[in-house]
């Protein structure tokens, strides 16, 4: 997302080596007398590694509150004032407060910081104040604020309404405002964002010139408005299904869901609290007390800080331990790989992995109930073939009684450097739930270029029944998302294609003009999707065209709810919406062409 604003103010936009010993040492455990013969008796024992700890201190990029901290608002003051502008800098940090209440503080978010409550509910932690997001940074626009959050508090804004107007990667989860909430910046300008669950806004929701919004598991007082494309899903008070006109798309509640794992205090004991799974979710989790959920002591997780190595990850992992990643920057040489079942892997504050010399960055076994929230990918200058895999290849276990959780992962393919990779995302493991991500081929910044952050796909979706809620998918340079696995479904897509195709021929898919932003192979016989939204704008040649936004085989089990396509401002168009049906984007208007249903 990144353009400037051009006509019309709800329109053209946006965007813009242990783990070998350790491994060694089983296998002698195993096989003692293999041991003996090879070894004389006269030999001294290997010395064995010592133990990684668990728990520890957060670093100090995780900053604690209570109620009692002098100095709260200059501290916060001082970190958006470093971060505001960040956007591709290395500062990352977590502001956390232990429950009480803070009285007159506004929080302002800049890039990669975090805010979050240290209670079990949201009502232990109160702020009679503002947790804001605006864009003065870049003159009233809000399609560049990413890459930051809050969650876990009660907020009682100071005019009656908090301000939180963001783009993708900025998730607003288990939130209470005792108020409104207005999701645009301040004199109204662009915004393109965005994503809440778990959260209560005891007064109405204003989204203004929000271009496109989803919201799960909530409870609102009240929605005022949609410009192009606003999903919910198990909200309570959400307006009822109109779409296209006004484009509310509204399911009464969500198939399956489990909501991010956090940190919360016990006393002065860390731990992380594990949500469980709810089938046909509608509401809060935490609205009648203590939520629903096992917990896990700190003591349990290695506590990794920046300069740690993925071998020392592995090793923590293969001795038994869950990983939290501190904020911070993570280079890569290895994987890091997570092959036990109900492994948690928790970051704070934006922790970054980057794989510096063509790995993938994470790897997870086919197994039950791995959780895997709160962190950026960023590709490294040599290709990665992929960025993440939830299962290897193949995978066929039956995850449906405790799935892989995918939640606030984002994957970034240039911006803050010449990156690259094949596909960034690659789902195999049956049953996982993707929870709110955003997969961006980066169209500003630094190390941009048709082939400079070559990218060809965003997701690939191999695994059957998976679940994706919440998935914002933009700028590839051939498919964004990819779905071979039977008994998929989506709630909500937001997709822009590659705004710097260089010509037509670039981006031809044999004698298609142009590659779906959302294609289901032609294998798949059972697939739906609710409230999907596919944009063009091609800045660079104004005349392509691209045929569809979405390409699925016509049979009766694929079924989809709610499209659309749009053309910013005229830059490029699309000829038809799915397949060969609805109309095509016409002129500069930026008038989205819909299809209610299909087929």
């Amino acid at each position: 997302m990144s353009h400037t604003p051009t006509d019309t103010p709800d329109s053209g936009r946006s965007p813009v080596a242990r783990r070998t010993v350790l491994g060694a040492m089983a296998a002698a455990a195993a096989a003692p007398g293999l041991l003996a013969l090879s070894s004389p008796a006269s030999a001294a024992p290997a010395p064995q590694p010592a133990a990684l700890p668990g728990g520890g201190d957060l670093g100090p990029n995780v900053i604690v509150f209570d109620p009692s901290t002098a100095g709260i608002q200059a501290k916060l003051d001082q970190i958006f004032k470093q971060q505001e502008t960040a956007q591709f800098g290395t500062g990352r940090y977590a502001l956390l407060f232990k429950p009480g209440t803070y009285n007159g503080l506004n929080a302002q978010l800049g890039f990669y910081t975090s805010i979050a409550g240290l209670g079990l509910s949201p009502d232990d932690t109160s702020i009679n104040g503002d947790v804001t997001v605006d864009a003065g940074w870049f003159n009233g626009n809000a399609t560049q604020n990413f890459w930051r959050s809050a969650e876990n508090l009660a907020l009682t804004p100071v005019n009656g309404t908090n301000r939180w107007a963001v783009a993708q990667a900025a998730p607003f989860r288990r939130m209470h405002v005792r108020g409104g909430l207005n999701l645009a910046p301040n004199g109204y300008g662009w915004a393109s964002g965005g994503y809440i669950a778990d959260s209560r806004i005891d007064g109405s929701v204003g989204p203004y010139s929000q271009q496109q919004w989803y919201t799960r598991d909530s409870s609102v007082g009240g929605w005022s408005n949609a410009v192009w494309n606003m999903v919910f899903s198990g909200v309570q008070g959400a307006p009822a299904q109109s779409f296209p006109n006004p484009p509310y798309t509204t399911l009464d509640t969500t198939p399956v869901s489990r909501e991010k794992p956090f940190l919360y205090l016990n006393g002065s004991e860390y731990r992380v609290f594990l949500p469980e799974k709810r089938t046909n979710a509608r509401g809060v989790t935490w609205g009648n007390g203590t939520p629903r959920g096992s917990s896990l002591p700190l003591s349990q997780f290695y506590v990794a800080k920046p300069g740690v190595t993925a071998a020392t990850l592995n090793a923590a992992l293969t001795q038994g331990l869950h990983l939290l990643l501190t904020p911070g920057i993570y280079h890569l040489d290895q994987p890091i790989q997570v092959n036990r079942a109900g492994t948690v892997v928790l970051g704070l504050g934006y922790a970054t992995l980057i794989p510096d010399n063509g790995v993938t960055a994470l790897r997870t076994a086919d197994v039950d109930g791995v959780r895997l929230a709160g962190f950026l990918i960023d590709a490294g200058p040599v290709n990665s073939n992929t960025l993440l895999e939830v299962g290897p290849t193949g995978a066929s276990a039956d995850h449906s009684a405790n799935p892989t959780t995918v939640q606030d992962v984002f994957v970034r393919i240039g911006g803050a450097g010449a990156g690259k990779a094949t596909t960034s995302m690659v789902i195999n493991s049956r049953h996982t739930i993707i929870d709110h991500t955003w997969v961006w081929r980066a169209d500003h910044g630094t190390g941009v270029g048709w082939d400079t952050n070559r990218a060809d796909y965003g997701i690939r979706v191999n695994g059957a029944d998976v679940l994706a809620t919440g998935l914002f998918v933009e700028h590839f340079n051939k498919y964004d998302v990819q779905w071979y696995g039977e008994r998929g479904r989506t709630i909500f897509f937001q997709n822009e294609k590659a705004y710097d195709a260089p010509n037509q021929a670039a981006i031809q898919n044999g004698s298609i003009k142009g590659y779906a932003a959302y294609k289901v192979a032609d294998s798949v016989t059972t697939h739906e999707g609710w409230g999907l939204g596919s944009y063009c704008y091609y800045n660079v040649d104004q005349t392509i065209v691209q045929h569809h936004g979405f390409a699925a085989p016509n049979k009766p089990g694929v079924k989809f709810h709610d499209l659309l396509v749009v053309s910013l401002g005229g830059a490029g168009q699309y000829e038809r919406v799915i397949n060969d049906t609805g109309a095509p984007t016409s002129g500069t208007s930026t008038v989205p062409s819909t299809v209610l249903s299909y087929p």
